[in-house]
């Protein structure tokens, strides 16, 4: 059953992967069940992806103490860990994601210019 389950996911992100290959971009949070930072990471990475990435982004959120697997897989050693996996590089956040420029620039996203005042 393991295996089957192991398959479904490796399609689920291979087709997420093609999908999202022009300029979408694959997230995987990992947190650990409802503490205070892993709340606050999921709130903050949602908000920063509706406003900059709007319907450009697959994100997956993992909690690790019920997937371990694939934390180990992934070898995390600190939650919340945010990892963009594509675009590529892949890139590593630690922490709760409430420095929007911090998450930004590690994402390698453009900011939202300002207005211009007439």
């Amino acid at each position: 059953m393991k295996k089957k389950k192991a398959k479904y996911v490796t399609a689920r992100y291979e087709k997420v992967l093609k999908k999202n290959e022009k300029d979408g971009y694959v997230l995987r949070l990992f947190t650990t069940g409802a503490t205070p930072n892993s709340m606050t990471a999921v709130i903050n990475i949602l908000q920063i992806c509706e406003e900059y990435l709007q319907d450009r982004y697959d994100l997956q959120v993992i909690d690790v103490s019920q997937q371990p697997q694939l934390a180990i897989g992934e070898k995390i050693v600190a939650a919340p860990t945010l990892i963009k996996k594509f675009p590529l590089p892949v890139k590593r956040l630690i922490g709760d994601m409430s420095d929007t420029n911090r998450v930004l620039d590690g994402l390698n996203i453009l900011k939202k210019k300002a207005a211009h005042p007439l």
